[in-house]
């Protein structure tokens, strides 16, 4: 950790730790705009169709809703994580340009198969635990949700989601970046070739899961703080609960 902290101070400077930050914002405003969008309106599209919402339409809504947003997204994805870890790659524009002339337009949809099911799973979990805790409401007796409530039934929801995706997302990441650390890029061109590949060198607790604890503290936090937030804007602008 010492030994981190020295080189990203006296080498890269703390900004490194923010390089790429851009990207996810420009990608993930669109993203969560998009995901929660989406996920009211297929329940309300189920609900509209057969009276009622049920638990697999519930779990249903929540894994088109992360499909839809996660594919009108991608490239913003991609080259995110291509900023994070090439330093030529300096701004969004720049590395929109130098991938499709370097590599084709083709290149900034690599890794979209695990990017896709990952996304089906994690927003299918996370948007069904989320509405099931509100509707069913543990916690209290009462029928008032508190910002506490809110902000613990989001942090479950994506800890769920995110225990489940993970390796998922492991072997998108993988898939986005192989070859730029001098891998053989046909390690990871397909899903298949990239999980065996990973299971086989590095096994499952080093190489599937590999990074998870630091995901559980951001993950929670970020979904938390994301549900909470929706919840209250839909308040404020629609006047009811989002259940």
């Amino acid at each position: 950790k010492q030994w981190y902290q020295r080189r990203v101070r006296g080498e890269k400077g703390y900004g490194q730790l923010w390089k790429g930050n851009s990207a996810t914002m420009v990608r993930i405003m669109p993203y969560a705009a998009i995901s929660y969008l989406a996920n009211e309106h297929y329940k309300a599209h189920f609900r509209r169709r057969e009276g009622y919402l049920s638990h697999g339409k519930r779990f249903l809504s929540g894994s088109l809703a992360g499909l839809t947003a996660s594919f009108s997204t991608y490239a913003l994805e991609v080259l995110r994580a291509r900023m994070a870890i090439k330093p030529e790659y300096v701004s969004i524009r720049q590395s929109f340009l130098h991938i499709v002339r370097t590599e084709g337009v083709a290149s900034l949809y690599r890794g979209i198969t695990p990017t896709l099911l990952g996304v089906s799973v994690y927003g299918g979990f996370s948007f069904y635990v989320f509405g099931t805790l509100k509707q069913q409401h543990p916690l209290s007796p009462g029928d008032q949700l508190t910002l506490t409530h809110r902000v613990l039934y989001g942090a479950l929801a994506g800890l769920c989601g995110q225990s489940i995706s993970y390796p998922l997302d492991v072997a998108r990441r993988r898939m986005q970046t192989g070859g730029l650390h001098g891998d053989h890029l046909e390690r990871y061109s397909t899903l298949r070739k990239t999980i065996t590949h990973i299971y086989t060198h590095e096994g499952v607790r080093k190489g599937l899961y590999k990074g998870l604890s630091l995901n559980f503290m951001k993950g929670p936090i970020a979904a938390s703080i994301s549900y909470t937030v929706f919840d209250y804007v839909n308040h404020l602008f629609v006047g009811k609960e989002s259940v």
